[in-house]
């Protein structure tokens, strides 16, 4: 007699599950092999710098690697003063170094140290010079340059246009029909002041021919550092049925940054639309007005079903003066009508 053994079986039927689980563990591990170097790096926010030492004599040389850059960009690579608060003038601008990002976002340069324009702490400042703006900074001591306490800063910022603006969008079907045009005004601007500006308000404003501008606050979501640039995106948006030429102005600080011409074709399918109503609405009328008619006006009276019976030929002549005589003389009855042979009486008998 054969017995079966439950823990046998159990065994038997736990096996696929581990071994499928094995299997998903090795493809997992193959596709982290596979998975490019740059991944990880790329999975980071933002770009960084490194640095070989964090300080060095006057005259030494320093390592400066990063990751995590635009790939094929040209940067700058400075050494500055004072963390940098006065912009580009607290750096050593004449010594400074260019090099651009490989394919995977990275660079490595040697950057001289030298004595910057303004009092340590220092920073080794990192900025983009074509493309987006996008810049970052590490700490460096130079030995032997003198170090001071952080000014305070008294400036503003100031905020001047770079680039010439342009207008980007396009029109809908919609505004074919009379609605709203809409646009976003581009343009970019740089911090000349010794501050940073952080989250700016422009006021933007739509001039028609003679008529003065209508002003907007538009706030532009960023912070822009002393001899930095950034890229502005504002909306731009005219009345229903607006048509035209328009002039699209920037002002910042109660002046004028910048301007834009702005030719607004006509809507004409809302000329369609009225030419179209003209033309339905009285023939629509029209007809309303014949339906109403033909229900009031009286119903004729119904034709004889039966047709007239022949007469002889007798009738039929004489019939036509009988029917002429009743039409001239509907005075005169059958039996008042004077006889043939009747003697004509004039006055009394």
């Amino acid at each position: 007699m054969t017995t079966h053994q439950p823990g046998a079986r159990t065994s038997r039927s736990a096996a696929p599950p581990r071994t499928y689980c094995v299997l998903l563990l090795a493809f997992l591990a193959f596709l982290l092999v596979l998975l490019p170097p740059h991944a990880a790096a790329a999975a980071e926010d933002g770009p960084k710098v490194k640095l070989d030492q964090q300080q060095a004599a006057k005259g030494g040389q320093v390592t400066v690697s990063g990751d995590g850059w635009p790939a094929r960009t040209l940067l700058m690579l400075l050494l500055c003063g004072e963390n940098m608060l006065g912009g580009t003038n607290s750096c050593a601008n004449a010594d400074g170094r260019a090099v651009t990002t490989d394919d995977r976002g990275g660079f490595r340069k040697e950057l001289p140290v030298v004595a910057p324009p303004k009092p340590c702490p220092c920073v080794v400042h990192v900025a983009t010079v074509t493309g987006g703006p996008t810049a970052a900074d590490a700490p460096f001591a130079v030995a032997g340059h003198p170090t001071a306490p952080l000014p305070i800063p008294t400036g503003t910022g100031k905020l001047a246009v770079l680039a010439t603006t342009r207008l980007e969008g396009d029109s809908g079907v919609l505004v074919f029909f009379g609605a709203a045009p809409a646009r976003r005004l581009v343009f970019t601007v740089g911090n000349l002041g010794t501050t940073p500006v952080k989250d700016p308000v422009f006021q933007v404003g739509t001039a028609h021919g003679v008529y003065a501008p209508q002003w907007d606050e538009r706030q532009w979501r960023g912070t822009i550092a002393p001899g930095q640039k950034a890229k502005v995106t504002l909306p731009v948006e005219l009345a229903a049925g607006a048509h035209g030429d328009y002039e699209v102005s920037v002002k910042y600080g109660g002046k004028v940054i910048a301007s834009q011409p702005w030719g607004v074709g006509r809507p004409w399918g809302v000329t369609v639309f009225w030419v179209l109503l003209a033309v339905v609405v009285p023939a629509a009328l029209f007809r309303i007005g014949m339906a109403v008619v033909d229900r009031v006006r009286p119903s004729r009276p119904a034709r004889a079903s039966a047709a007239p019976s022949k007469a002889p030929p007798e009738a039929m002549s004489e019939a036509p003066s009988e029917i002429a005589a009743t039409a001239t003389l509907p005075w005169f009855t059958p039996d008042s009508a004077p006889a043939k042979n009747r003697p004509t009486t004039k006055g009394p008998p």
